[in-house]
């Protein structure tokens, strides 16, 4: 189109004229749903066949482009699997545009235990007798997050089973793992080697309100190495899947697709909340990204999947000798794209090293949490970047102190009462409550750690002294907790 001498009589105002601003090569492929260019939200030529080789390759029933990233699809999959003021079971790590979701349609959340590794404080992987034990009538979705942000991955096809056994759909946040399923072989999960994994007998279990494994019980005194990465949630079973293209693979930021396979998903009620939820002037430079990434994958997904494995092992093994820095290896991590650096047993923080290797290395991480800090690779970094990544860890590591207390302070997991719905105490009248006097008074607003960003309370919710004292010293460490007001109170629901 930018080469034919098709004046541009129509948005967006640019007119693909190179010098109205310095993005120029973006302005040469924007344009509108003019004739011959489709419309995503009623896709029936270029955007369908686009369409059409993502599903090719991932084996979905169907599969749509998102250009407003992950959130869309979550907004759409949680909407139209469960009626206005349902019940949906879920993780209480969701996305926050779960959350938005659930306000939006003023939806009840029945959560799943919450569970994580302890000594870095992550959130655990979810078994189907999880899902089995915590499910009842009430209950018109689960929603799971797998694989999780630091790459744990759930047995979805057992929970996917147990899920069909009584005719609800599977939702998976699968926006971290758009790469799975690629390369020679699927890497399978723990799950899978467990008898009867799939076919779930819950009284043979027993309800854990809050499990907590620990990291160091998964060392190795060599490493185990990634020889694939894991299996597709899609070919798992779920029946709505949603991947974040950009975030592994390469396409522009704010991409993704949404897949939906199975009959216990109405498709035409899923596409009407995309149409909702999405712009009705999507970018087709976007879009454009989302199929250039699919066409790669399609040619180079082999090659791709080949150097993240190596990469990932390489960080491994020349890093295994370190003392104090130990990079959390396939024992614990899934997902062999996230790199999860713990300073667990040294004096250092998560965020401190976050600096050291930004201010001094140049290597800018992902995140940092309190005894954490997170990189992601993939098949597109290079080898002098990995090697740089892995000399600044054994650089590090030579200078560091051991703590003498290995501790980290302790994350609160015991869900808070209930006393309104999420959408209810969302939309009551607020006020500004002092720390000191918020106990027994009810969450007008989302309070949490990030990272990882798990709710320690939302709204509705009723703060114990055991919450206001777990944020306090949340604070006095310099963590970044969101949803308070000037670090000195909450925002409760106003008291009449």
């Amino acid at each position: 189109m930018a080469e034919s001498d098709m004046y541009p009589l129509h948005m967006p105002g640019h007119k693909r004229n190179e010098i109205s601003t310095p993005m120029k090569g973006a302005f040469r492929c924007d344009i509108t749903e003019i004739d011959g260019f489709d419309n995503l939200h009623d896709e029936n030529g270029i955007i369908l066949e686009a369409e059409e080789r993502a599903n090719k390759l991932y084996g979905s029933e169907q599969t749509y482009f998102l250009v407003n990233g992950s959130t869309g699809g979550v907004l759409s999959a949680v909407s139209a699997t469960v009626s206005p003021r349902g019940t949906v079971l879920a993780a209480r790590g969701s996305h926050k545009s779960f959350y938005h979701a659930v306000y939006l349609r003023n939806l009840n959340v029945k959560y799943l235990p919450y569970k994580q590794i302890d000594g870095i404080n992550i959130p655990d992987s979810f078994s189907a007798q999880d899902i089995e034990l915590n499910l009842d009538d009430s209950v018109e979705a689960v929603f799971i997050t797998s694989p999780t942000y630091e790459g744990k991955c759930s047995d979805v096809r057992g929970i996917a089973n147990v899920c069909h056994k009584r005719g609800i759909p599977l939702i998976v946040d699968a926006a971290h793992g758009a790469h799975f399923g690629f390369g020679k072989k699927n890497q399978k999960s723990s799950y899978d080697n467990k008898e009867n994994s799939s076919d779930v007998q819950a009284e043979n279990f027993s309800v854990n309100p809050g499990i907590k494994a620990d990291y160091r019980s998964y060392n190795e005194s060599s490493p185990e190495e990634y020889f694939s990465v894991p299996e597709n949630a899609i070919t798992q079973g779920a029946d709505i899947v949603i991947h974040s293209v950009h975030k592994t693979l390469p396409s522009m930021t704010q991409t993704a697709l949404i897949h939906v396979s199975g009959n216990l998903v109405d498709k035409s009620r899923l596409k009407r909340f995309l149409r909702i939820y999405q712009t009705s002037s999507p970018s087709y430079v976007l879009m454009s990204s989302i199929d250039l990434a699919m066409k790669e994958i399609e040619e180079n997904s082999t090659q791709f999947i080949d150097k993240l494995l190596n990469y990932r092992n390489k960080i491994q093994r020349e890093t295994a000798k370190c003392k104090l820095l130990k990079v959390i290896g396939k024992n614990v991590i899934d997902d062999p794209s996230k790199v999860l650096v713990s300073v667990q047993d040294s004096t250092m923080t998560g965020e401190q090293l976050y600096d050291i290797l930004r201010e001094e290395y140049h290597l800018q991480l992902e995140m940092a949490g309190e005894k954490t800090a997170l990189a992601i690779i993939t098949g597109w970094d290079t080898e002098d970047g990995i090697r740089r990544f892995i000399n600044a860890l054994i650089e590090i590591d030579k200078r560091l102190s051991m703590t003498i207390e290995s501790k980290v302070s302790n994350k609160v997991v015991i869900l808070p009462k209930k006393k309104m719905n999420i959408c209810e105490a969302w939309d009551k009248e607020k006020e500004i409550v002092l720390f000191d006097e918020a106990e027994n008074r009810i969450a007008a607003e989302f309070v949490n750690l990030y990272p990882p960003g798990i709710p320690i309370i939302a709204p509705g919710e009723v703060y114990t002294r055991e919450i206001i004292e777990s944020i306090k010293a949340y604070l006095d460490q310099g963590l970044n907790v969101q949803g308070i007001e000037r670090k000195k109170g909450f925002l409760c629901v106003r008291q009449k």
